[in-house]
C-alpha cells in the first residue's frame, strides 16, 4: 500500500575501504556492490581509535566519543585497574533510536554492532557483536524468541581465524544467512521509518584473509569472490526492496574504519615495559589479564593505541598529578613518533585527547591516541613481551578510506557527521544527556 511517510534505508558494511570496494566491483563478480558504488559514493574518516565500538557508536549518537563516552573494546576500573567489557550501557548521550522513539518514529535494526544490552524502543531491533545473548540482544521479546527458532546467529566462531578458511567461509554464510532471515522479518508490511541492517562479515574475513581479498593472483582469491558473492547478494536484496518503497526516501550505506594489509602488531604496553613505565606483576593468563601494579606504573595502554597516563585524580593509586602527566604526555608524543620498524616510522600520528575530543567525557578519554602508518597495527597487550610481531591477523583496520554513498549525494567528514545526516533527515530533536555517568575508563 502507498506511504507518505519518508523512509530512511542505512546499510552498514563494517570494515569496508572505499578504494578496496571499487576494485572488488570492477571485477565484474560484485553486482549489486557496483550498483551501491553508482550512489555518490566517497570516502569518510573514521572517529579515533579506529575501532567499531567507537565508531558505530559515533554513528548511533551523531556525537564524538568526547560526548558519547565509547573509546574502545574494553575500559579499566579506575579503583582495581581490572579490565573489562564495555557496552551499550557506557553511552553516555541518547542514540538515535532514542530520538527516534521520542519522536514517535519507528526504527527496525539488524545486527548493530555494540548496541547491546538494548532498551525498548518504537519498532525492533537485534544488536549485533560482542554480545552472545539473544535476550540483552534483541527487543521485543517476541523477536528474540522468532529469532531463535530460525537458528539466528549473532557472531561467526572466528576462533581458527586463518588456519582454515573452509570453516571461516561457512560460519560467515551462516551469519549472512541469519541477516537475511532477520530482514525479511522485520521489513515484512514497511511499517517502518528508519530500517538498518549491518553486515559484519567484510571485517571478519579482512582480519584473517586481507591478502586473499586484495590482491588477484593469490590462491584463495576465487574463493573469496565466491563468499563475498553471498555478500553482494545480501546487499542486492537490500537495494532491491529499498527501490520498491514509495514515497520519499533515503539510502545511506556507510563502513565503520577503512582496511589496509598488516605489516606488523606494535605493541605499545611492550613498548612502555621496556621504556620502564609500565610494570605487571607475573602470571598473566591472557591479554586482558591486566595485573597493573599501579604504584609503580607512570602509564599503560589500552587497545588498540590507547595511552593513559597515572594520575593521582583519575586513578587509585595515581603516580603523577594531572599538570605532571600532562608534561609525561607531550614527551611520550615525541618518543613516540620516533618509533620505527624494519626502518620505517610506525606512527602517523600521536594525538593528545584535547585535540581531538570534546565534551564532557574528555575526562575519560585516553591521554594520548595514537596512529598507526598503514598496516602498522597498534595493539596493547598484557602478556606479550616483544613490540613487533604476528599473532595471527593478515590485515588491520585503517581510520582512513571507510566508504559511504548516499542517495541525497550528502559528504560528511566522519562517522559522527554521518550520524547527524540521520537526525536532520528526519527533523530529531536534542535530547538531554543521562545524570549517571560510569566510573569506567
Amino acid at each position: 500500500m502507498p506511504h507518505s511517510r519518508k523512509r530512511l534505508v542505512v546499510l552498514g558494511l563494517d570494515g569496508l575501504p572505499l578504494s578496496l570496494a571499487r576494485a572488488l566491483a570492477a571485477s565484474g563478480r560484485l553486482p549489486n556492490l557496483e550498483r551501491l558504488l553508482a550512489q555518490n559514493a566517497t570516502g569518510i574518516e573514521a572517529e579515533l581509535p579506529e575501532l567499531s565500538p567507537v565508531n558505530w557508536t559515533s554513528f548511533l549518537t551523531a556525537a564524538n566519543p568526547g560526548r558519547h563516552g565509547v573509546f574502545g573494546f574494553v575500559g579499566i576500573d579506575p579503583a582495581s585497574y581490572a579490565l573489562g567489557p564495555i557496552d551499550a550501557t557506557s553511552i553516555r548521550v541518547p542514540t538515535l533510536m532514542d530520538r527516534m522513539t521520542a519522536a514517535g518514529r519507528c526504527a527496525k535494526i539488524v545486527n548493530l554492532p555494540c548496541a547491546a544490552p538494548v532498551k525498548p524502543l518504537t519498532g525492533a531491533i537485534v544488536a549485533g557483536f560482542p554480545e552472545t545473548d539473544l535476550d540483552r540482544a534483541a527487543y521485543p521479546p517476541q523477536f528474540a524468541a522468532n529469532l531463535r527458532l530460525a537458528g539466528y546467529r549473532i557472531e561467526a566462531d572466528t576462533s581458527r581465524g586463518a588456519a582454515d578458511f573452509d570453516f571461516l567461509a561457512r560460519e560467515l554464510r551462516r551469519t549472512l544467512a541469519s541477516r537475511r532471515a532477520a530482514l525479511e522479518m522485520l521489513w515484512a508490511g514497511g511499517d517502518f521509518d528508519c530500517f538498518m541492517l549491518v553486515l559484519t562479515e567484510t571485517d571478519r574475513l579482512f582480519h584473517f584473509f586481507f591478502p586473499a581479498v586484495a590482491h588477484p593472483e593469490h590462491a584463495l582469491h576465487g574463493a573469496v569472490l565466491d563468499l563475498l558473492a553471498d555478500w553482494d547478494r545480501v546487499i542486492g536484496l537490500v537495494l532491491d526492496r529499498y527501490d520498491a518503497l514509495d514515497g520519499p526516501k533515503r539510502l545511506i550505506a556507510l563502513a565503520d574504519h577503512g582496511f589496509v594489509e598488516l605489516v606488523t602488531e606494535v605493541d605499545l604496553n611492550a613498548w612502555l615495559a621496556q621504556k620502564g613505565l609500565l610494570f605487571t606483576r607475573p602470571g598473566a593468563q591472557n591479554e586482558w589479564d591486566a595485573r597493573i601494579a599501579p604504584h609503580q606504573t607512570a602509564a599503560f595502554g589500552l587497545d588498540p593505541g590507547r595511552i593513559y597516563i597515572n594520575i593521582k585524580e583519575r586513578f587509585a593509586r595515581g603516580v603523577f598529578h594531572e599538570h605532571v602527566a600532562e608534561k609525561l604526555a607531550r614527551e611520550l608524543r615525541e618518543e613516540l613518533l620516533t618509533l620505527s620498524y624494519e626502518g620505517v616510522p610506525v606512527m602517523e600520528a600521536v594525538h593528545l585527547a584535547e585535540e581531538i575530543y570534546e565534551g564532557p567525557q574528555l575526562r575519560r578519554a585516553p591521554n594520548l591516541v595514537c596512529v598507526g602508518r598503514p598496516g602498522m597495527s597498534l595493539t596493547a597487550k598484557y602478556d606479550r613481551e616483544a613490540i613487533f610481531g604476528r599473532h595471527g591477523r593478515a590485515g588491520c583496520h585503517s581510520p582512513h578510506d571507510a566508504l559511504y554513498c548516499d542517495t541525497a549525494a550528502a559528504r560528511p567528514a566522519t562517522t559522527t557527521e554521518a550520524g547527524r545526516e540521520v537526525a536532520a533527515y528526519f527533523d530529531l530533536p536534542e535530547q538531554n544527556e543521562p545524570a549517571w555517568i560510569s566510573t569506567a575508563t
